[in-house]
């Protein structure tokens, strides 16, 4: 198994930038394609972006295309959400998530990944 840990959550202003980590410990983390959900109060989790266990290549949702990048550092177990131009939609509890790798992976389904972390609250003022 996968243990996953997001950090670097916190208030930020619109306009703003933040950059979330999640570190990974437990089973070796560079077998895994890795992804960034995100989930306000009352509404269903939504895909954010997803990046594959080579880091070749990366996924984003439209919400979010031209303002994250995802990116990740096997040797160090570790997957980042970098977020500029921060709006109050961006609002939510974000989550990691590990992706056993198969023959296939739809990079924005939830029910393509095995492990989750606890999440990390970003709130955005103005």
């Amino acid at each position: 198994q996968v243990q996953l840990v997001e950090s670097g959550g916190g208030l930020v202003q619109a306009g703003g930038s933040l950059r979330l980590s999640c570190a990974a410990s437990g089973r070796t983390f560079g077998s895994h394609a890795l992804g960034w959900f995100r989930q306000a109060p009352g509404k269903e989790r939504e895909f954010v972006a997803a990046i594959s266990w080579t880091g070749r290549n990366t996924f984003y949702a439209d919400s979010v295309k031209g303002r994250c990048t995802i990116s990740r550092d096997n040797a160090k177990n570790t997957v980042y959400l970098q977020m500029n131009a921060l709006k109050a939609e961006d609002t939510s509890a974000y989550y990691c998530a590990a992706a056993k790798l198969r023959g296939n992976w739809s990079p924005s389904k939830i029910s393509e990944y095995d492990y989750w972390g606890q999440g990390t609250q970003v709130t955005i003022s103005s």
